[in-house]
This record gives C-alpha cells, sequence and structure tokens, in this order.
C-alpha cells in the first residue's frame, strides 16, 4: 500500500501534550493519528462528541447578533418595514433589481 505524509500546524504546547501521552500509550504521534484516521474512515463519523458551546452561550451570542441587527435596521430606516416589504426587498435583491 503506497504511503503519503501529511504536514499541519498545530500549538507547540499542544504538540509536547500529545506526544507525551502517546508515548505513555507506546504509541507514536503518527500512530496514534493513523488509528484516528482509521477510526474516522470505518465509522464514517468522528470517534467522539462534537458539540457546540452551551445552549446559554449559544442563546446569549444569537441575542447579542439580533440586537445589532435591530440597531442596524434602525440606522438604515428598515426599522418600521412590514415582513411584506421587507420581503419585497430581499426578492428584488435576489432577482438583481
Amino acid at each position: 500500500m503506497a504511503q503519503t505524509s501529511m504536514t499541519f500546524r498545530v500549538d507547540d504546547s499542544l504538540k509536547k501534550k500529545f506526544d507525551s501521552l502517546c508515548d505513555e500509550f507506546g504509541l507514536t504521534s503518527t500512530a496514534a493519528l493513523t488509528v484516528f484516521m482509521k477510526a474516522v474512515v470505518r465509522e464514517r463519523k468522528i470517534p467522539f462528541e462534537v458539540k457546540t458551546r452551551s445552549e446559554y452561550e449559544t442563546r446569549s451570542q444569537a441575542m447579542a447578533a439580533f440586537e445589532r441587527m435591530r440597531e442596524d435596521a434602525a440606522h438604515s430606516g428598515l426599522q418600521g418595514m412590514s415582513l411584506d416589504e421587507i420581503n419585497t426587498i430581499i426578492r428584488e435583491v435576489r432577482d438583481g433589481n
């Protein structure tokens, strides 16, 4: 089987910690990453949970974004428009008018 190499950047401190743990496991970092990649291919998913911030953080960020949009709308004169008027403008922009 042909082999190829990969190069990527990682924080120096993280690499040292990862190399140290891999050594404790009796693996090289290359072997550990190969195990990870094989698990991803075999399972067709990341072999651990990947999740977003807490629901509170997500909601807080969404509310902050909403408030910024409201402020932008007030400054641009869009705040008093009806939903139909806004949708008309959106359609016009999409159609290139």
